[in-house]
């Protein structure tokens, strides 16, 4: 049945000449049917480079208006509109515009994680990958970063920068302990501990190394070193054992599921490849400034 759908999936993706995305969280055959897996943001810009009319992005909302901003002439469609992001909801433009006018005018670094009206208020955007070559190319001695504090912390650890982190966080990540990491290390000591900068300060300080999710692909493909204990969502451990079949790997908790990931099925992909909905477009107004904090990261990232 699985195997049924996905051929119908990708037969109606050819007629609609449409590139399927797939975040490296999403379920393991919505995984297998996608044209392209990966990180969010590394999605969007590898989409904008084909030459697909439509782009479908399987994973939460802020990534599918990350797709709208760098491929303004793409229909991007969504297959569920339920899958958000807790943590891009918890700073809006107007909570932003507040927060500097307490604080003064500075900088304001805002991951990729978050919406495009939130973009569209920032200096520049960045990823997990990239935050702290972003926070330290600014010129200014003092910033704003958002919306995940823990990230900003990780930054703010590696950089002189006066760094106000927006108090945000990643729920899914945020709730990493130190205890479940001593019990994953404990019960695997030959693994090495890879985590996420979404993780608190404290469990990073535990990590042998803090990547983002496509960082830990190539981290893992890279080491030698034939264990690993995984500090993100647990649905990386599909494309790290797929590109890794070699090695081992093991959750650093049971508890690092997000729901909103894993709402899309491929029942909901056929839905949406058949119908082309639901569609997501972000407004001129908001697209055009919200691009400009990209490229400002894009451009420090090509140098």
């Amino acid at each position: 049945m699985t195997d049924d759908i996905g051929r119908e999936i990708r037969e109606l993706l050819k007629e609609r000449n449409a590139i399927l995305l797939a975040h490296n969280y999403q379920l393991p055959e919505i995984q297998d049917v996608a044209d392209l897996s990966g990180d969010s943001l590394d999605l969007s810009i590898r989409a904008a480079k084909t030459d697909a009319d439509v782009i479908v992005f399987c994973g939460v909302h802020f990534m599918a208006e990350t797709a709208s901003i760098v491929s303004p002439e793409k229909t991007i469609i969504m297959p569920r509109l339920d899958a958000g992001c807790p943590m891009a909801d918890m700073i809006t433009a107007e909570a932003l515009e507040a927060k500097l006018a307490a604080l003064g005018d500075m900088p304001v670094v805002t991951y990729v994680n978050s919406t495009a009206s939130v973009k569209a208020h920032s200096t520049i955007c960045c990823t997990s990958a990239n935050a702290i070559a972003v926070v330290n190319s600014l010129a200014e001695d003092e910033i704003l970063m958002t919306p995940d504090r823990n990230l900003c912390q990780y930054a703010a650890s590696k950089s002189t920068k006066k760094i106000h982190c927006w108090d945000g966080y990643c729920p899914i990540h945020d709730r990493l302990t130190v205890q479940e990491v001593m019990d994953a290390k404990a019960a695997h000591p030959e693994a090495l501990f890879m985590a996420h900068p979404e993780c608190r300060p404290e469990v990073l300080a535990l990590a042998d190394a803090a990547l983002s999710t496509s960082g830990m692909i190539d981290f893992a493909a890279n080491s030698d070193k034939e264990s690993f204990i995984v500090g993100t969502e647990e649905g990386l451990l599909y494309p790290l054992q797929k590109k890794n079949p070699s090695k081992s790997f093991y959750k650093a908790s049971e508890f690092m599921v997000c729901e909103d990931m894993k709402r899309t099925r491929l029942e909901d992909v056929l839905r949406a490849v058949t119908s082309m909905e639901y569609e997501v477009k972000v407004p001129e107004e908001i697209r055009v400034p919200a691009s400009r904090a990209v490229e400002r990261m894009l451009e420090i990232t090509r140098k």
